[in-house]
């Protein structure tokens, strides 16, 4: 079953540098199976940071294929990457368009970030459009059981993880040309 990301916009009382009391609405992630659980998952979530009174003003799924954190990074950025694809009975080229949440510190390293991603994708690919998300905090489903905690390590593993930096592959294997009367045989 594929995650649902569910935005949930959350308004409550914030300290600023200078220490005034601000009004502030900031976006979250939580991963539920519909918009109820999303607002009990936001709500348990948020009362652990917040001490004081706070409202859910706004729920909506979000529309993200995929979600990656990395180590060390404190922003997350809303890459579009488009698949390309060929289709043979038109004989054009179409895209379709993926949003992925990334976590970086600036926009280079979203795209990094994403190239290192994308880097097992078998279809080509561009990514037009990275931009930083206003999203604060993702909160993945975690139910305690046994089986998840597993599922859970690993999602905590990749958020502290750093993308790996590609290495280029250099082919020793040399080959024979064969002639067109040899293959025939």
């Amino acid at each position: 079953m594929s995650t649902i990301w569910y935005e949930c916009k959350v308004k409550y009382s914030k300290t600023d540098e200078t220490g005034a009391q601000k009004i502030t609405t900031e976006p979250y992630l939580v991963d539920a199976l519909s918009y109820t659980e999303a607002e009990s998952r936001i709500n348990e979530e948020m009362s652990a940071y917040i001490s004081e009174e706070f409202k859910i003003t706004n729920i909506k799924v979000a529309n993200y294929a995929e979600i990656h954190p990395f180590e060390n990074a404190d922003r997350w950025f809303r890459s579009k990457v488009s698949l390309l694809a060929y289709d043979e009975e038109s004989g054009k080229e179409r895209k379709t368009n993926m949003y992925l949440l990334v976590q970086a510190n600036d926009v280079k390293e979203a795209y990094d970030n994403t190239i290192s991603v994308m880097k097992g994708t078998m279809g080509d690919y561009t990514i037009p459009a990275i931009s930083e998300s206003p999203i604060m905090d993702i909160f993945p489903y975690f139910s305690g059981e046994e089986g998840e905690l597993e599922q859970l390590e690993r999602f905590n593993a990749l958020k502290s993880s750093k993308p790996e930096v590609a290495v280029e592959i250099v082919d020793h294997m040399e080959f024979e040309a064969i002639t067109e009367e040899e293959a025939v045989v």
